[in-house]
């Protein structure tokens, strides 16, 4: 099968790359490495271009003819408000526009799409099924939203189908060890407590410890990133086999306290970092986790490090083995210096 991969070469994608690589798929990765690193891509081809460059978009999605796209093209921040960077958004909104015109006229029908559990807002029960509303409170969920409805009203006026999987902290490395987090950011709070257990911050902050939890603190899931990367995989199975376009959650039904974290955090490095109560966070629910049971049920998803510490563990190894020695980039060639894009025509 040919399945195009646009941010294929970021933390997520990687690991779906590999998941997808190892049974034989024939994979291209669409990325401009602001996110992801070229060493980090084991299978397929790599083109180093923008989702804006609709030109060579274009060309790659006509030549490459992919049976199935997955998209995970965003580089917004849960906590980043929109009108502070709002040319963010409506670049992430345009780049997703111009690789679903390119799919349309090239009759490419099939997308898997990279959504976030941040479009439930503060959800009433737990853990949140798909049929919740949609009330984000962030931009970032506001955005999610958008392109969901999107890819709904292109479904009902196209032959065309997808499938959205929700999730939220995605942590942990590939037990083998060829990938892991690879960008420097650590947006939630294991990537935190690890960077502070290497030192590079004085002390972990808990932003909340009077919510209406066991022990005060926000229960959030947490998925490993192999497991999720497999739930692309089963989702992208279905969808070609049933053509119809659905919404997905993806985790593991539970969840976990920040001060657990932590603590688990401290037990599994061995270091006895400083952890700092601090106020709130505006639009922050006392606990968000999804239900992953449709998913399980439709798709045959059965993850297997459904474990906090095997997820912190995987991510510590992975933190330390960059330390010792950062990979090295490839060569790889950006395509954008090339007028007449022949070499990715010859690479095909």
């Amino acid at each position: 099968m040919k399945i195009l991969i646009t941010g294929g070469a970021g933390y997520i994608g990687s690991h779906v790359v590999k998941a997808l690589g190892m049974l034989g798929h024939d994979l291209v990765v669409y990325d401009n490495l602001s996110m992801g690193r070229a060493w980090s891509v084991p299978y397929g081809r790599l083109v180093v271009a923008d989702l804006a460059d609709k030109s060579l978009l274009d060309l790659v999605v006509g030549e490459f003819s992919p049976d199935a796209v997955i998209h995970f093209n965003s580089t917004i921040q849960v906590e980043e408000p929109l009108w502070e960077h709002p040319a963010h958004y409506w670049h992430n909104v345009g780049n997703t526009m111009n690789l679903l015109q390119s799919m349309v006229k090239h009759r490419v029908r099939s997308l898997i799409y990279s959504s976030s559990a941040a479009v439930y807002g503060i959800p009433e029960t737990m853990p949140v099924a798909e049929t919740a509303p949609l009330a984000p409170v962030n931009s970032y969920g506001t955005l999610k939203v958008m392109l969901e409805n999107i890819l709904r009203g292109l479904a009902e006026a196209e032959a065309f189908h997808f499938v959205s999987l929700r999730y939220s902290n995605v942590a942990g490395a590939d037990p083998g060890g060829e990938l892991g987090r690879n960008h420097g950011d650590a947006p939630h709070l294991i990537g935190r407590a690890l960077k502070t257990a290497h030192g590079e911050s004085a002390k972990l902050s808990i932003y909340g410890a009077d919510y209406p939890t066991p022990d005060g603190t926000c229960i959030r899931d947490y998925i490993h990133v192999t497991d999720l990367a497999q739930a692309h995989v089963c989702a992208l199975e279905r969808l070609l086999e049933s053509g119809m376009s659905e919404v997905f959650n993806c985790g593991y039904g539970h969840g976990y306290s920040c001060r657990e974290v932590a603590d688990t955090a401290r037990r599994v490095t061995g270091i006895d970092f400083s952890v700092m109560e601090s106020d709130r966070r505006p639009g922050d629910p006392a606990a968000l986790f999804v239900d992953p049971s449709r998913l399980k049920r439709l798709t045959g998803w059965a993850p297997e490090h459904d474990d906090l510490d095997f997820i912190i563990r995987s991510a510590w190894d992975w933190e330390k083995r960059l330390k010792r020695k950062r990979p090295q980039n490839h060569s790889t060639p950006d395509y954008r210096q090339h007028s007449d894009r022949k070499p990715f025509q010859a690479a095909l």
